[in-house]
């Protein structure tokens, strides 16, 4: 009788051990294709850029690769210009997203809906046909320009070249300010209006309230989206190839990559090691990313 009582009691923890496999694929089979596209486009790509980083032609491995981006000066300059502009890009995109993006939220729900999509149409309209739009209007000798020196005689370009740091900063501007504001817009409804009535309440001025409430309750949104404004910034190519093709515009990690790839003169470690390189900085801003968005969920 005992030994019967003991065989059904061991009895469920084999039979959920033989349930776990399908538990399993029921739980991550919708997911196995998707997490095999991630494999596929992802890992594997990732896998061999760090392989040809470190692989030396002659065999073994080593940092030879990494010392020549290192010397080259037209490499350290495409990284320079790349995080100068990443980090001038997240900064205007802020400092004028988060205010479009506060206004927005007090609009009725009519005006609401109209600014919102003017951005996501701005947002999503980036890539050869925003250069295209920008060297018809602001070019040597685009739309703009030539009315500007019909009316006042300006001989030279009162604009900046586009392919110059300023210049890139103007198109750009174009697609990572409304970014800026669909991604912290949703961020802005967690501060209520019922704290600054209670704020209203208390005394307290509404300097008081943003300073003691309102900022530090939206400061970790606002980062969040300064770290992707400057992710996405470092990482665009076809708006940089195309005002940035000329040999006087401005260096970028991209489109050192490219140009590597098209000629392979100096091999295809080079473009491995400038890939590296703008994966550690999205890895490292994914990371800063999240870790913002974790302090934010205190308020959620």
């Amino acid at each position: 009788m005992t030994s019967h009582i003991t065989e059904s009691v061991a009895a469920p923890p084999a039979a959920a051990r033989r349930r776990a496999p399908g538990r399993l694929f029921t739980a991550w089979g919708p997911a196995l294709p998707l997490l095999l596209f991630t494999l596929a486009t992802l890992v594997l790509p990732a896998l061999r850029l760090l392989h040809d980083t470190f692989a030396l032609p002659d065999g073994g491995y080593g940092f030879d690769h990494i010392v020549k981006v290192a010397r080259n000066p037209v490499d350290r300059q495409a990284i320079g210009g790349s995080l100068a502009l990443g980090l001038t890009q997240a900064t205007l995109a802020t400092a004028l997203g988060a205010p479009a993006a506060w206004l927005i939220t007090r609009m009725r729900l009519g005006g609401r809906a109209f600014w919102l999509s003017l951005m996501n149409v701005a947002s999503n309209f980036a890539g050869i046909g925003l250069a295209f739009g920008f060297v018809a209007l602001i070019g040597s000798t685009g739309m703009l320009t030539l009315v500007l020196k019909g009316l006042f005689g300006i001989e030279d370009n009162p604009f900046p070249s586009l392919g110059s740091f300023n210049g890139m900063n103007v198109v750009y501007l174009y697609f990572n300010v409304p970014m800026f504001v669909l991604l912290t817009l949703p961020a802005l409804s967690v501060l209520k209006d019922d704290w600054q009535e209670a704020a209203a309440v208390c005394h307290a001025t509404r300097w008081q309230f943003w300073r003691h409430v309102g900022l530090p309750v939206l400061a970790p949104f606002v980062i969040a989206g300064w770290l992707l404004v400057f992710t996405w910034t470092i990482g665009v190519y076809a708006v940089a190839y195309a005002i940035g093709s000329s040999p006087s515009a401005t260096k970028l990690i991209t489109l050192q990559i490219g140009s590597t790839l098209e000629s392979s003169v100096f091999g295809l470690g080079r473009a491995a090691v400038l890939s590296v390189l703008l994966m550690i900085l999205a890895i490292g801003a994914t990371l800063l990313y999240r870790l913002s968005l974790r302090r934010a969920a205190r308020w959620l």
